[in-house]
């Protein structure tokens, strides 16, 4: 009604301030002298002009309204667009007022409008760092080195769902960045105990790799890329195989120094120079973590070593060949195994004086028979052992005799307790000798089938030692037998009566123990290694007299 009334008020004021210009105008016109039809044309030119002005203002009225209700229908389809990108209820509702001016109802929409443009600024802020921090990641991983980029925020999802994958996506990358840190970091520290060993430059060979690695200061500034991982685990693989062959090349010389050193007696202070060398000869590749124990400095050390030793090996070469020689007939004496050791020397000398054998060659040859002959002289070790204890029953057996000859055994003399003992012990042996000879014919054919050979002693057939002794101490067996029985036709004839000693020398004969011939004039054995083994062996005291068992039962009988 107010607004009827203004109009109503203004539209009078107007209609009676026109009537004043038309009067001024129609007194101006009386004044010219315009006629009628001037005076009416001017008058509807002047008509005409005011309906124009009311209906430019009209229609501008109209446009102002439609202008004010497209903006009213934009502000309501924002707010809704905004709730929607959103995703989730919000405590910003559209208003319920829909009646009132056009201007009230955008002044009632506009402070929730404005509340929802600020919490979108500050969503599509919080998607942007999420994003941008993605996008960073992934071109660490993808070893992209293209500068960062403004972010792309997709505006009509906004809610905290979407949000909330960005975020685990954003988690499950720093994840796999730090898992990619952490191999990164065991790769290069795995580089660099590698090239300690090797005493090959870390920071070079780190950096062939990628730049960034060298830089051990910002750990987040190091590629992560699947190709820098790549790369390291090359590099590594490729420095452990260089160390895996340099290890055994060092081992290799280390094995090959310690021959010579052996070879050649070299001094323990002289050997002491390359401890550093010999000391890894038997560790594995994960072992060696010394700085610079494989470095190619202390390889071509120690390569230069062997090449020096093996040329003094080869100036030496004929004191190591008769050491070697040495060596074997010290074997083939212990096994009793006939060698001519002048000639085997003779041989040696020739060939070392010639030159068409190599010294290596040489010594492989006698390192050779050095090891055939000790396992012939295992082979051999049962059945010596075995003649050894048949030597000492028949020596035992040789001295009982001896000692059955003596009259004074009986008697008081200094060590008579002694010898009885012995004398005891004696004849238990000398009962096990027929088992002691079966046993060792048996073995000694089984050797001899076995080897297709025949078992010599010293020199001398074995079998044929042992046969002969047999027909002796059968012969023997025999004769004491002849004599017992002679003895009784006496005493059936004439009586008993004391028979006089026998001197040593009428009833001995040139034999071995018990009545076995002695090798040395019956066998050709070896002369100087049979009197010394002869002179380890007990003897009869010097007081003893050779006569028999059966002669002293005679004797003392009354």
């Amino acid at each position: 009604m107010l607004f009827r009334f203004v109009f109503f008020l203004l539209f009078r004021l107007w209609f009676g301030y026109s009537v004043c210009l038309l009067i001024s105008v129609d007194h101006i016109w009386d004044e010219v002298g315009e006629s009628d039809e001037e005076r009416d044309k001017a008058l509807l030119q002047i008509e005409q002009e005011c309906l124009n002005v009311y209906k430019r203002k009209v229609d501008q009225a109209a446009k102002s309204k439609e202008h004010l209700l497209q903006t009213l229908e934009d502000a309501k389809l924002e707010f809704s667009t905004l709730l929607g990108s959103f995703g989730e209820k919000s405590s910003i509702n559209i208003p319920e007022k829909t009646s009132g001016t056009i201007n009230e109802q955008l002044a009632s929409i506009a402070p929730a409008l404005e509340q929802l443009w600020k919490k979108k600024e500050e969503r599509i802020k919080e998607f942007s760092d999420v994003q941008a921090q993605i996008k960073k990641i992934c071109r660490e991983i993808a070893g992209s080195n293209e500068l960062a980029g403004s972010v792309t925020v997709d505006v009509s999802d906004l809610s905290l769902k979407k949000l909330e994958e960005f975020h685990n996506r954003l988690q499950e990358l720093q994840k796999e960045k730090s898992q990619r840190l952490n191999k990164v970091h065991e790769f290069v520290s795995t580089l660099h105990d590698i090239c300690g060993v090797l005493a090959i430059d870390f920071y070079s060979t780190v950096s062939d790799v990628h730049p960034s690695l060298v830089d051990a200061s910002s750990a987040q500034s190091k590629s992560i890329s699947n190709d820098t991982l790549a790369r390291l685990a090359k590099s590594v693989i490729a420095l452990e195989e260089a160390k895996k062959q340099r290890l055994h090349k060092l081992q290799d010389l280390a094995a090959q120094l310690i021959e010579l050193w052996n070879l050649m007696d070299t001094s323990e202070e002289e050997r002491s120079l390359f401890n550093h060398v010999t000391c890894n000869i038997s560790a594995s590749v994960d072992e060696v973590t010394v700085p610079g124990a494989l470095a190619l400095n202390l390889i071509e050390q120690a390569k230069e070593e062997v090449e020096r030793l093996d040329q003094l090996k080869a100036s030496k070469m004929k004191e190591i060949a008769l050491k070697k020689q040495e060596e074997l007939e010290e074997i083939f004496a212990h096994a009793h195994i006939q060698n001519d050791t002048k000639a085997a020397r003779e041989k040696i000398l020739v060939l070392i004086d010639s030159g068409n054998v190599e010294p290596a060659k040489l010594l492989v040859d006698m390192d050779a028979k050095v090891i055939k002959a000790k396992e012939e002289a295992l082979s051999r070790k049962d059945i010596l052992d075995r003649v050894e204890k048949w030597m000492s029953a028949c020596e035992e057996e040789s001295w009982l005799e001896d000692y059955n000859r003596d009259h004074n055994r009986y008697n008081g003399s200094r060590g008579a307790h002694l010898n009885l003992k012995r004398a005891e012990k004696a004849r238990v042996l000398v009962s096990k000798i027929p088992g002691i000879v079966d046993t060792l014919v048996a073995k000694t054919r089984t050797w001899e089938s076995e080897h297709g050979m025949t078992f010599a002693y010293d020199g001398v057939p074995l079998l044929a030692m042992l046969d002969e002794y047999s027909v002796l101490r059968h012969g023997k067996e025999e004769e004491k037998r002849r004599i017992r029985d002679q003895k009784k036709e006496q005493e059936a004839m004439f009586g008993t009566k004391p028979s006089p000693a026998r001197p040593l020398s009428s009833s001995k004969k040139t034999t071995g123990p018990n009545g076995a011939p002695n090798r040395r004039l019956s066998l050709n054995q070896n002369a100087a290694r049979s009197a010394k083994r002869d002179n380890m062996r007990p003897v009869a005291p010097l007081n003893y007299v050779a006569i028999s068992k059966e002669d002293d039962v005679a004797a003392v009988t009354p």
